[in-house]
């Protein structure tokens, strides 16, 4: 049996709601800021509401909150997502913050969503 945390949601639901946002593809630059480490610079992979995956060549501790930064067709983001997962060089990211870069992130989703739908017909 799983508990649920303070909003009464289980591990798996959290895991179950977080995939319920798409991912679209998104090949852009991206900083990452880890603790005691200088900056670390990779490419991104997809991007959906809830979070960010990029290739990294500098290894980020799994479970690690870190700053990432990058630029959107609609503005520049600056938002704290902790390392989800790691799979050889590709890192997942779960924005834990992104309340003042919501907009942006949800506009540029928006976006890619028409766009991406339009090339796969």
């Amino acid at each position: 049996m799983e508990l649920g945390d303070q909003h009464g949601m289980s591990a798996t639901q959290r895991l179950l709601d977080a995939r319920l946002c798409p991912r679209y593809k998104l090949n852009i630059a991206i900083r990452v800021y880890a603790r005691n480490r200088l900056v670390v610079h990779g490419q991104t992979v997809d991007i959906s509401e809830s979070g960010i995956s990029a290739m990294l060549l500098v290894e980020v501790s799994l479970g690690e909150v870190v700053r990432l930064e990058f630029s959107l067709p609609f503005g520049n983001v600056e938002v704290h997502a902790m390392v989800r997962q790691r799979v050889a060089f590709r890192y997942g990211f779960q924005f834990v913050e992104a309340s003042s870069a919501k907009d942006v992130i949800g506009r540029t989703c928006r976006e890619l969503a028409v766009d991406q739908a339009t090339i796969r017909r």
